[in-house]
């Protein structure tokens, strides 16, 4: 059964997604932030469509976005969680692995929420209590019980410092327990669908904004997975750590990362 939130996520992600793919097909000039951290008409055009739909149905809502709604929302009732663009330096050297990542958050808890890439038409889905959907068909995680079993992605962010020494430390360490493999594509609204698909068995990165995370965590949690902080405490509405599990690793997991989290 759909909910009204998430017909209008699904029809908002569309019209952003249609405005992505059309920049990546035509081409866009990239401007940058800072050090690594890039951004476009794409991503601000795309933004701006996403929320115009919102607002035509939910004008009271409130919205934290990457681009031009990134301020202090996280408290609100009715909250829309928006990427319009989750990797943006994949977009910008062509490498197809984006999404348009949106979720609506009510009372403070992830209700509904959409990771959809453009450019293969591809849908990850969830809404809260009816389990998660890639492409309409019901997923589950995995069931992988070792680290021995699993690859596991991660994300560098645009920390060049001591996140990223702790980040590479920690894959050193993940790999003498033995995992299969370590991963890095670029994306991590994708990356947490795939832990709710079974193809990783964990995801983590040290540093992440919630509208990478927002949409991602839900699918996870209704794949029958796990999302917490790297310090295994709850997932707040601003930037954090992220560990998402299958469950049966999750512990083992931890307990890896939490011995290089940076002071």
């Amino acid at each position: 059964m759909t909910t009204p939130e998430f017909q209008v996520a699904e029809d908002a992600a569309r019209l952003g997604g249609a405005i992505v793919a059309r920049y990546f097909r035509e081409g866009v000039t990239m401007r940058s932030k800072d050090v690594g951290n890039l951004v476009s008409d794409a991503d601000v055009e795309a933004e701006r469509a996403i929320i115009a739909e919102i607002r035509r149905a939910f004008p009271g809502h409130a919205v934290l976005a990457e681009e031009e709604h990134s301020g202090d929302a996280a408290g609100a009732e009715h909250l829309w969680v928006i990427d319009p663009l989750d990797g943006t330096n994949n977009f910008a050297h062509k490498i197809p692995h984006i999404a348009v990542s949106i979720a609506y958050y009510h009372k403070g808890e992830p209700s509904c929420g959409i990771v959809y890439n453009p450019l293969d038409d591809t849908w990850y889905t969830a809404i809260r209590g009816q389990g998660a959907r890639h492409n309409g068909k019901l997923v589950r995680v995995g069931e992988e019980d070792r680290l021995e079993d699993i690859v596991v992605g991660t994300g560098f962010g645009y920390d060049r410092g001591a996140l990223m020494e702790a980040t590479l430390a920690s894959i050193a360490d993940l790999s003498r327990h033995g995992i299969h493999g370590v991963r890095r594509f670029g994306a991590a609204a994708l990356d947490l669908c795939w832990v709710g698909t079974g193809i990783f068995g964990a995801f983590y990165e040290y540093t992440l904004q919630p509208w990478d995370f927002a949409a991602g965590r839900l699918f996870v949690e209704e794949a029958g997975g796990r999302v917490t902080t790297c310090q295994n405490k709850s997932l707040p509405m601003a930037p954090s750590s992220i560990l998402a599990t299958n469950g049966l690793v999750h512990e083992a997991m931890h307990d890896v990362l939490r011995i290089h989290w940076p002071d």
